[in-house]
């Protein structure tokens, strides 16, 4: 049996704590062990709240903090709960516990300073705010899990999902998370990338606001990453050091990036096809499009226009 502890801190995401419940929940009803695969008992910290020490625990999981802004997620890392909270899992995890976040509570694990030197995911739009504040952790922002053990990380909000079930899959069997999966209808989904929005990205630097919106005027045409940063008056390298820390992303993908989403956008609003949509958005080749849209949303272009 697997003891577990879901760590509640005040504010915490409704959702994300009761998909947690949920998921261990019914791994127990479909396990064919004679015993339940996880015993689960929760930490909740808040005002009032002091949590609780952690003994003989195989693993803690913190579902998200429920901050709606980094200057909102800043202020709660500073709370009298979140350093509790903090405290509590690296003693857990020197105690030999594992541990596994999601959304802004990889956050709350990057402050014990165990993911320093690792690999580790996070919410798409906090990312920026992540790279600046844990620049030792290699943030893989578009993987929806990365599954490090003894640490696992998740992406945004419902990404504890895909959390929950790379939990099953390492502590009951792989078998037993696609039971999952079946029984409460989630789907396996590695990758944030279909939901991360650039131009919410490139927002938050006039220099990266201005390549996008060149990119989206000029997006027709074949054009050179240099010509690119010459629009915004930085030198390639510059540009590309600072879409890395704004978007994540190197400047390839990010034009990339646009036009896929642009192609999207037309499959679902027009009846273009395929290879005008192509053209529009600067591929010669329909089959680049095709690719590009395959390897970044699993999907062919013939799904969008069905959506729409």
């Amino acid at each position: 049996m697997t003891k577990v502890a879901v760590v509640e801190i005040d504010g915490c995401l409704a959702s994300g704590a009761a998909i947690t419940y949920d998921v261990l929940a019914t791994a127990n009803r479909l396990s064919s062990a004679k015993r339940a695969r996880f015993e689960v008992t929760t930490l909740r910290y808040g005002p009032r709240r002091r949590g609780g020490r952690v003994r003989d625990i195989d693993l803690v999981i913190v579902p998200g903090l429920g901050s709606a802004s980094a200057e909102l997620l800043e202020q709660k890392l500073a709370t009298t709960a979140c350093r509790r909270a903090r405290d509590m899992l690296a003693t857990a995890f020197a105690d030999g516990a594992m541990l596994a976040a999601s959304c802004a509570s990889s956050f709350l694990l990057a402050e014990t300073g165990l993911l320093d030197g690792k690999r580790a995911t996070t919410t798409w739009w906090f990312a920026p705010l992540f790279r600046q504040r844990y620049p030792r952790v290699e943030l893989q922002t578009e993987r929806m899990v990365v599954a490090d053990w003894p640490i696992a990380t998740a992406g945004a909000a419902m990404a504890q999902m895909d959390l929950m079930l790379a939990v099953v899959a390492r502590f009951g069997s792989p078998g037993l998370a696609k039971g999952c999966a079946n029984y409460l209808l989630l789907d396996e989904r590695q990758s944030q990338a279909p939901f991360m929005a650039i131009n919410y990205l490139a927002s938050q630097d006039p220099k990266i606001t201005r390549a996008e919106k060149w990119v989206r005027s000029n997006i027709a045409r074949d054009f050179a990453i240099k010509d690119v940063a010459d629009a915004v008056a930085l030198t390639p390298r510059t540009f590309a050091r600072r879409l890395e820390a704004i978007c994540g992303v190197s400047p390839i993908q990010f034009v990339q990036r646009i036009r896929i989403e642009t192609a999207r956008a037309l499959l679902e609003t027009t009846r273009l096809s395929v290879e005008q949509i192509a053209r529009e958005v600067g591929y010669a080749e329909p089959s680049t499009l095709r690719r590009l849209i395959r390897r970044d949303t699993r999907h062919s272009p013939r799904h969008f226009r069905s959506a729409g």
